[in-house]
């Protein structure tokens, strides 16, 4: 008598477990991958931020120098005072009377307007600031107006133009040249 083989139909033992090894390399370099995408997703987005707060600086600078005009303004002492002013022996860098001074109303009122010293963060890592100003004789200073050898303000009341240069902790020195509105 012949007795039936049984055969069985399964996986062995060993067939699982080497199966099981290559699911788990699989899912941990899948794993690896995904957390390495949204590790870059988010220094992009942070870097982002910050150009767009470095941007967001820049313009607010460029749009007063570029609408700066040439009309002086009197002191609460009665003295009169340049169109712009900038030095950093006073605590703040520029001072400046500019025009596009909105008016929807259509009030009686001058489209002119003092940009006094006031404290705004615009920009953070921010570790120096430093502004020069063009002359007509195309030297730098770095302080406006300059003043002449009587101790006067010197009669040439506009720079030609304003270099801004910010040390930043993010993309180290930035400089940005612009024209001074007439």
């Amino acid at each position: 008598m012949h007795t039936a083989k049984q055969t069985s139909s399964g996986f062995t033992l060993l067939e699982l477990v080497v199966a099981m090894a290559v699911f788990a390399i699989m899912a941990a370099i899948a794993y690896s991958g995904l957390n390495n995408v949204l590790i870059a997703r988010q220094l992009t987005e942070t870097h982002s931020e910050q150009l767009h707060q470095l941007q967001l600086a820049m313009s607010w600078f460029a749009r007063d120098i570029e609408q700066i005009v040439n009309r002086g303004v009197r002191s609460e002492y009665g003295e009169i005072l340049p169109p712009v002013v900038g030095n950093d022996f006073e605590g703040y860098l520029l001072e400046l009377t500019r025009g596009g001074w909105r008016n929807p109303a259509n009030q009686p009122r001058s489209h002119l307007q003092r940009v006094a010293p006031f404290e705004n963060v615009l920009l953070d890592g921010v570790k120096a600031v430093e502004i020069r100003y063009l002359g007509a004789d195309d030297e730098w200073r770095t302080s406006w107006p300059e003043l002449a050898t009587t101790g006067n303000v010197a009669p040439e009341v506009l720079p030609r133009a304003i270099e801004v240069n910010i040390d930043t902790k993010q993309f180290g020195k930035i400089t940005r040249l612009m024209r001074v509105g007439r």
